[in-house]
């Protein structure tokens, strides 16, 4: 994991998943709560073509995908016991 600041000073903490994806833990810049980003950076689509594998998908533009969670404080306090969980006994 990576700790840095966004060009604009918020916190971020870049990390990589199980599966090579790059995501991060940011700081929002929200100004009415404090919230974080949480989530993968870039999506990937991919399609599973039978015979070729997994295929990429051009998306037409103007397509957003929505791949990071915008977490208030007490969201990510409702969260927070289920992760410590899995992270001492691997289960939710």
């Amino acid at each position: 994991m990576k700790k840095t600041k966004t060009n604009r000073g918020f916190g971020l903490i870049e990390f990589v998943d199980r599966y090579g994806a790059k995501c991060s833990l940011q700081k929002s810049s929200i100004a009415t709560e404090d919230c974080i980003w949480l989530g993968v950076d870039d999506p990937d689509p991919k399609e599973f073509v039978p015979g070729r594998g997994w295929l990429e998908v051009r998306l037409p533009n103007g397509v957003h995908l929505t791949t990071r969670m915008h977490l208030s404080q007490k969201l990510a306090r409702q969260l927070l016991p289920h992760l410590s969980k899995f992270a001492e006994t691997g289960e939710i």
